[in-house]
């Protein structure tokens, strides 16, 4: 499938069900990488608040008539020592596994690292797991750079 197909656009309360879909899937996708997610429905975003805040962007992507990739980017502020005083956070990055590979992801990120730009943002940031290998490369490919690494001790 080519992108030319994909539809990006911002979501709507209608997408709702779909997008809380795509959360569970999110938090499956990360269980294997962290430990400290506890079993069972696991809410990370509160998406029907995000998506009618005008200070976010979530989209969507829609093929063949039905979403299916999400993303956001929201306001975060940055700590006192740096030399912005806000950022822009991409996070709820989810394809579909049916259509992974094809550059969703990538048409998804173009669309949050635009809104981030009107929104007068100079930097943007996300996180992923660092054995996250198939995530850190599709970041890598539309530029991001590891930054930092988080470690834990339990």
């Amino acid at each position: 499938m080519s992108s030319s197909k994909i539809q990006i656009r911002r979501a709507t309360l209608q997408d709702l069900p779909v997008l809380l879909n795509f959360e569970q899937g999110i938090v499956e996708a990360e269980r294997p990488f962290d430990v400290t997610i506890r079993q069972g429905k696991v809410s990370y975003y509160d998406l029907e608040k995000m998506v009618q805040d005008p200070n976010s962007c979530v989209v969507v992507a829609e093929a063949d008539g039905k979403i299916v990739s999400s993303g956001y980017a929201i306001a975060k502020p940055a700590r006192q020592y740096l030399d912005h005083e806000f950022y822009a956070y991409l996070g709820f990055m989810f394809t579909d596994e049916d259509y992974r590979g094809q550059g969703i992801n990538a048409l998804v990120v173009d669309a949050l690292k635009k809104w981030s730009q009107e929104q007068g943002f100079k930097e943007i940031r996300l996180t992923v797991y660092n054995d996250n290998v198939g995530a850190i490369k599709a970041y890598e490919k539309v530029g991001f750079k590891k930054h930092i690494i988080e470690m834990r001790l339990e």
